[in-house]
């Protein structure tokens, strides 16, 4: 899982920090920092975090090969 965040579009609300503090962080007074590549264990996580982005900040985009599943 990769995320990126517009940061031009972030106005600091806050509110994937608290959803997911594992992968996003607030540095100074409304500096967000954030992890572009979490573990997949964290995806529900930022999911909601992604969702709960009052302007819609956040993008999840699927790595190539993460998510294939192989058939025997």
């Amino acid at each position: 899982m990769r995320i990126v965040v517009d940061l031009n579009r972030c106005q600091g609300y806050a509110q994937c920090v608290f959803l997911a503090h594992e992968v996003f962080r607030l540095s100074g007074d409304e500096t967000l920092t954030y992890e572009p590549n979490p573990d997949d264990e964290q995806r529900l996580r930022v999911q909601r975090a992604a969702a709960a982005c009052p302007v819609q900040a956040i993008v999840i985009d699927r790595l190539e090969g993460a998510e294939r599943s192989v058939t025997p």
